[in-house]
C-alpha cells in the first residue's frame, strides 16, 4: 500500500518564524506618534504654566486659622488677576520679573493668599483688615480701625468636635468692616495679647492680615512671625470652594469620600 505525499508545510517538526525588519513607513509612524505624545505633554505643561500663572491656582486648608470662613480640608480656587502679577503668582514659583503688573489693590475684607513675609516662599491665607496708612489695634478682642470700633454682633455659638467625638461650644460674633462688609468671626477670650495690642500703622504698599478664628491666627498682629503683608506678595483672591474633607480625611483617601466629603459646601464662594 503507498503512503500518500504530504506537503513540507503539513510535515511534522518544529516550525522556524521568519525574522521581518519594520518597513520605512512603519518606523515612521511610530516616530510620529513618539513625537505627538511629547507634543501633547508639551502643551499640556504650558497651558498649565498659564492657567496657574494667570487665572486660578488651586489651595487646600492646612490649619483652623480662618474657622468658620475657611475648614481644614476645605479646597479652593484662588484668582490670580484680581491684584494684578508679580513673580510670587507665576506658577511653581518661578521669578519671571520684579515689581507687580496690572497692578490692583485689596479690598478691606477680603480673603487673600499670599507669601509669607519673612521668607517668601510660604502661602498664608488671611483677610485684609488694614489698608495702606490705617492704624489697627485690637482693645479688649475687639478690632479698632483708625480709632474706631468695628461693628460685633453676637450670633449663635460654633459647634465643634473634638478627637473623642463630643461637642463644644465655641462663641461666634459678625463683625462688620467699616465699608459694610461683614463676616463670622470665632473669638473666646478678650485677653491677652492678641486681644490687647499697640497701634499698628499700615506702611504704604502693605496690608495688615488676621485670621478669622481670632485666638488661633498667627497673622499681621505678631509682626516677628507675619507682620504688614507686602504688596509685591499677594498671590491672589479666595474665590470658590471647589471640594472638602473632613478633618484628618486626606484627598487620595477615597474610600472615605462618600462618607467624609462635606457636600454643603462644594461650589460656595468665600465671604
Amino acid at each position: 500500500m503507498m503512503t500518500p505525499h504530504r506537503p513540507p508545510s503539513s510535515q511534522p517538526g518544529p516550525q522556524k518564524t521568519a525574522m521581518t525588519t519594520p518597513s520605512p513607513t512603519a518606523r515612521k509612524q511610530d516616530s510620529g506618534s513618539i513625537a505627538e505624545t511629547i507634543r501633547t505633554v508639551a502643551y499640556a505643561v504650558v497651558i498649565a504654566f498659564l492657567v496657574r500663572t494667570f487665572a486660578f491656582e488651586p489651595f487646600n486648608i492646612p490649619s483652623g486659622s480662618m474657622i468658620p470662613t475657611l475648614l481644614v480640608g476645605d479646597y479652593l480656587f484662588v484668582s490670580k488677576y484680581s491684584y494684578g502679577y508679580s513673580r510670587h503668582t507665576v506658577a511653581f514659583g518661578y521669578p519671571l520679573f520684579d515689581g507687580r503688573v496690572l497692578d490692583a489693590e485689596p479690598e478691606r475684607g477680603d480673603v487673600v493668599v499670599f507669601k509669607l513675609p519673612r521668607d517668601d516662599r510660604t502661602d498664608y491665607i488671611k483677610r485684609i483688615i488694614g489698608l495702606p496708612g490705617d492704624r489697627i489695634q485690637v482693645i479688649n478682642g475687639i478690632l479698632h480701625i483708625n480709632g474706631k470700633p468695628v461693628g460685633l454682633e453676637r450670633v449663635e455659638d460654633y459647634v465643634v468636635q473634638d478627637r473623642f467625638g463630643r461637642e463644644r461650644l465655641i462663641p461666634q460674633y459678625r463683625e462688620t468692616l467699616p465699608d459694610g462688609r461683614s463676616h463670622l468671626i470665632l473669638k473666646e477670650t478678650s485677653r491677652g495679647p492678641f486681644n490687647n495690642t499697640d497701634v499698628y500703622r499700615v506702611p504704604d504698599g502693605h496690608y495688615f492680615a488676621m485670621g478669622d478664628n481670632r485666638d488661633n491666627s498667627l497673622d499681621s498682629r505678631v509682626p516677628s512671625e507675619v507682620g504688614f503683608v507686602p504688596k509685591e506678595n499677594l498671590v491672589g483672591r479666595a474665590e470658590i470652594l471647589f471640594f472638602s474633607l473632613a478633618d484628618g480625611t486626606h484627598f487620595w483617601e477615597v474610600w472615605r469620600w462618600p462618607w467624609d466629603i462635606r457636600f454643603s459646601r462644594l461650589f460656595s464662594g468665600v465671604e
